[in-house]
């Protein structure tokens, strides 16, 4: 039965590794799934104290995932229309321009919307810019939590 845990751990981490590049994939909930999953096996016994610190950490860069890319819009000079942009813009991206609109959907989401709110085009540029920046820091948070899981691991090995 441990076999069989170890191995749905391993495939939740790098699964939830792979989701810190996709947003289809929620991929540090997906990567603390996989350390419940060691937990369960006599092996691995983390602290309830580090998981529930995991956990916490895992919801507030959850919420940051989505809530970047507009605070990014909304502090380079943004509108309303600039926010729902990026939202629409990266919901749009992932499913039709894949890869591609992952990175850039966002970005063309704000300027379309700051474009058709009135603004001038180099206005609507730092929104985009802002947005596209607020998708990269959400990235390297996830992309840093689920290393720290791996390390996690792989320091218990």
């Amino acid at each position: 039965m441990e076999i069989v845990l170890y191995i749905l751990s391993g495939i939740c981490l790098l699964l939830g590794f792979t989701g810190c590049f996709l947003p289809v994939l929620p991929g540090p909930p997906i990567a603390y799934v996989g350390l419940l999953l060691l937990q369960a096996t006599e092996r691995y016994q983390f602290s309830i104290t580090q998981l529930v610190v995991w956990g916490l950490l895992v919801v507030v860069i959850q919420i940051l995932d989505y809530v970047t890319p507009l605070l990014g819009t909304k502090y380079s000079g943004g509108s309303k229309w600039g926010n729902w942009g990026c939202a629409i813009g990266t919901i749009i991206g992932v499913f039709v321009f894949v890869p591609w609109g992952i990175l850039f959907g966002p970005f063309l989401g704000a300027l379309v919307g700051e474009l058709l709110s009135g603004k001038e085009l180099e206005d609507a540029f730092k929104a985009g810019l802002g947005a596209f920046i607020g998708f990269l820091v959400s990235t390297v948070l996830k992309v840093g939590l689920c290393c720290y899981f791996l390390y996690c691991v792989v320091a218990y090995f």
